[in-house]
């Protein structure tokens, strides 16, 4: 039997990188997934692709920093697709300025990060409370090993703060949750290859020098190695599990 058989889950950040896999894993294993993302056409794209391949998916654009098109989507997925059981936040940017560079690019980036990487979670899981409460469903926020730790590499003090955020977001919840039935949990990655850090990948090869020599299993994820941990973590497997983290980080933290 498939692992999310008779699920109805909402991935946001979708059309690319760690959100496209958890998509089509979560659609391979049974779920009916609505595909969230600001780019409506890829993740329509993405969505008529997991079709092809025998899987149920619907693409919606969302931009997750504005409140009330998060409460339309959920709204608009309530209607027609069914009430939702699982949600991934998994939408998320990250840029590299140095904190004491230009204060306006500076307060740019963070008031830009927030919105996306922290408030956006908030907005998200608060548009589909109502419904995971209602299926005692599951919420798995992406976070980071920046959630612990400020990387070997400069410039990036708003995203660390974000993930630090995302995971006392995911603790705050899972204590209050637990008596809806609720599970709230969250995954750390690593170093992962996606467009999001292609640019810097390709412009900064001692970037990923630094995370490598400081990774044991001496490679960069991909978002494939996020399905597993995303899995576990939206299925009955972990039905005893929740205000945890599931790091996916190649053991970063172990060094």
């Amino acid at each position: 039997m498939p692992l999310l058989e008779n699920h109805i889950a909402v991935v946001t950040g979708a059309a690319s990188g760690i959100g496209k896999a958890i998509a089509e894993g979560f659609a391979r294993e049974g779920a009916r997934v609505a595909l969230l993302d600001i780019d409506e056409a890829a993740a329509s794209g993405v969505a008529r692709a997991i079709g092809e391949a025998g899987g149920r998916a619907d693409g919606f654009r969302l931009d997750v920093s504005r409140r009330e098109d998060c409460a339309d989507v959920a709204r608009e997925i309530a209607d027609k697709v069914g009430t939702v059981s699982i949600l991934v936040n998994n939408a998320g940017i990250n840029r590299r300025n140095a904190f004491a560079g230009d204060p306006d690019v500076v307060l740019k980036d963070w008031q830009d990060i927030m919105a996306i990487n922290l408030n956006g979670t908030f907005n998200v899981t608060q548009a589909f409370l109502g419904q995971l409460q209602e299926t005692r469903g599951r919420i798995v926020n992406i976070a980071s090993v920046q959630s612990f730790v400020h990387m070997r590499t400069p410039n990036s003090a708003a995203y660390t703060t974000s993930k630090h955020g995302v995971l006392g977001f995911t603790r705050a919840l899972a204590a209050e949750l637990g008596k809806f039935g609720v599970r709230v949990n969250a995954i750390g990655p690593g170093l992962i290859e996606t467009p999001l850090n292609a640019a810097a990948r390709a412009s900064n090869p001692d970037l990923i020098k630094i995370f490598m020599d400081h990774t044991p299993l001496g490679r960069p994820g991909k978002p494939e190695d996020i399905v597993g941990p995303a899995l576990f973590l939206a299925s009955d497997m972990s039905a005893y599990v929740t205000g945890s983290i599931v790091m996916a980080d190649g053991g970063y933290r172990t060094i």
